[in-house]
């Protein structure tokens, strides 16, 4: 059930903490094995529960590893993902699959897996009350590999024509 007071269950259910970006999440894996990147050693994969409400929203980021985005519960999510270097814009809406919720149904262009890659920047909101996604990244997220789009110097720039809209999730 999607609601308001579902989302603050899931919150506490599943023992949720702020997120930095916006949204609520938890660390629920940190892989032993270890892998060296050009940044250090990382675990070579974390995962993590991910809670957006609908007053939220998960602020342009970039992060030095891939991500893996992985839908669960609530509200279709709006995950959107540009890369700097072509300038392209893609948006895509992470939300139940055929038959993973009867009483969900399911808009064209849906899909419950979405890979951002090394370096491309992301933001995403939820499409309803609440959305629970997951994201799974490799090597190992360190909040040492994350940045806020905002603080990077020529952002500006990139926020006109096709990203603009787009402006408020900075």
């Amino acid at each position: 059930m999607s609601s308001p007071r579902a989302a603050a269950d899931l919150v506490s259910k599943l023992a949720l903490q702020p997120h930095p970006e916006g949204g609520w999440y938890r660390e629920i894996y940190r892989s032993p094995t270890r892998v060296d990147t050009s940044r250090g050693s990382r675990a070579a994969l974390t995962t993590i529960y991910y809670l957006l409400e609908q007053s939220q929203l998960s602020r342009w980021h970039v992060v030095q590893a891939d991500e893996l985005w992985h839908f669960y519960a609530g509200a279709p999510l709006e995950l959107l993902a540009y890369t700097p270097t072509t300038r392209k814009l893609e948006r895509n809406v992470l939300g139940y699959v055929g038959a993973a919720d009867p009483n969900a149904g399911t808009d064209a262009g849906e899909t419950s897996v979405s890979v951002i890659p090394t370096g491309v920047w992301q933001a995403a909101r939820t499409l309803g009350d609440y959305s629970l996604v997951g994201c799974t990244v490799g090597p190992g997220f360190e909040f040492a590999d994350f940045e806020f789009v905002s603080a990077l110097a020529s952002h500006a720039d990139h926020f006109k024509g096709d990203l603009a809209p787009f402006a408020n999730l900075l």
